[in-house]
C-alpha cells in the first residue's frame, strides 16, 4: 500500500503552531504568512484524513491524531538538523549567558529556547531570570551576553515588539473599589512601578502602596490573596485573575503606555558564533511577521 507523503514543512508547521498556540504566533517561528501556515495545516489534515486540531475563536486544542503525530514530528525535525548539521558543517558549540525577566521567559523565550535547542544541541545556555532595571547593567558590565529586556532608552537594543501595560486584580475581591488604591508594586526604579504611579499621579487618584516584592510571584500572590491591584505585562496575567478594564464610573483607572520589548546584546559577545545564533533565533521568532 502507498501511503501519503507527510512533507517536512507540514510537520514544522504543526510543531510551530503548536508551541506557539496561535497560527498567527506560529507565521514568524516558520517564516511564512498566517494563511500559509493555515494551508500548510489542512494540506496535513488531507493527508491524513483527519484534523490535527481544533480551532476555536480563542483557544486552540490538538486532536488526538494530532498529538500522536506531534511526538513523531519532533523526532523528524531533530533529526533533519542533526543531518544538516552533519553534512554543511560542524556542530555549534559554545555558552550563552542569557538574561529575561520573569514574566517574558514563558511567553516568548519559551518558543525561542525550544527552537535553538533543536538545531544547536552543543550549546549550553545559563538562564539569568531578573528584571529588566538589573539584566541592562549587566549587559553593558559584560556579565550576560544576551537579554530580552524592557528598554529604558529609545534605540537601546534591537526592538522586537511591543508588551502592553495592564491593572489586575481579582474579581471577588474588588480591591479597585478602595479609596486610597492599595497597589503592589516592584523594586524602586522598575519601569511597571513608574509608569504605574505616575499615571495614578497623572490622574490625582488617591493610592497606596501596600506590597513591594521584586519579583512576579510575589506581585501575583499580593493580587491573588486581594491585598492589592498591581501592574503586569499582559503576557504574563494568568487566567484566573482579572485585566482591569471598563470599571464603574468613578473607579477607572489610567491607560497605561506599552513597553517596547528589544533584544540586547554586550560587547564582549560580538566574536561569539553561539551567541550570534542566539541573537538571531531570538530576532527570527521574536519580530513581528
Amino acid at each position: 500500500m502507498k501511503y501519503p507523503d507527510l512533507q517536512i514543512d507540514w510537520l514544522r508547521a504543526l510543531v510551530a503552531v503548536v508551541d506557539a498556540g496561535s497560527l498567527s504566533a506560529a507565521a514568524p517561528l516558520v517564516h511564512r504568512s498566517q494563511s500559509a501556515v493555515s494551508m500548510q495545516i489542512k494540506k496535513l489534515e488531507n493527508a491524513l484524513g483527519q484534523a490535527v486540531l481544533l480551532r476555536g475563536p480563542r483557544h486552540l486544542e490538538v486532536t488526538p491524531a494530532g498529538a500522536q503525530l506531534l511526538g513523531y514530528a519532533r523526532r523528524m525535525l531533530e533529526l533533519q538538523s542533526e543531518t544538516q548539521n552533519a553534512m554543511f558543517g560542524p556542530e555549534l558549540a559554545g555558552r550563552v549567558r542569557l538574561g529575561v525577566p520573569d514574566d517574558y521567559a514563558s511567553t516568548y523565550l519559551t518558543p525561542v529556547l525550544r527552537s535553538f535547542a533543536g538545531r544547536y544541541k552543543g550549546v549550553e545556555i545559563e538562564l539569568t531570570c531578573e528584571q529588566s532595571t538589573s539584566l541592562i547593567p549587566k549587559i553593558a558590565r559584560g556579565e550576560l551576553d544576551l537579554a530580552l529586556v524592557s528598554r529604558d532608552k529609545p534605540q537601546r537594543g534591537q526592538l522586537l515588539f511591543q508588551e502592553p501595560l495592564v491593572w489586575v486584580g481579582t474579581a471577588q475581591h474588588e480591591a479597585w473599589r478602595r479609596n486610597p488604591l492599595p497597589i503592589a508594586v516592584y523594586e524602586a526604579g522598575s519601569m511597571a512601578r513608574t509608569a504605574a504611579l505616575s499615571s495614578l499621579a497623572a490622574r490625582r487618584r488617591a493610592y497606596r502602596i501596600v506590597y513591594h516584592s521584586s519579583s512576579l510571584a510575589g506581585q501575583l500572590a499580593a493580587v491573588e490573596s486581594g491585598l492589592a491591584v498591581a501592574v503586569f505585562t499582559r503576557c504574563s496575567v494568568p487566567p484566573h485573575l482579572q485585566i482591569l478594564q471598563n470599571l464603574p464610573s468613578g473607579f477607572d483607572l489610567p491607560r497605561l503606555k506599552s513597553m517596547d520589548v528589544a533584544a540586547l546584546r554586550s560587547k564582549v559577545s560580538l566574536r561569539s558564533p553561539a551567541v550570534d545564533a542566539m541573537y538571531e533565533q531570538m530576532v527570527r521568532t521574536l519580530s513581528p511577521a
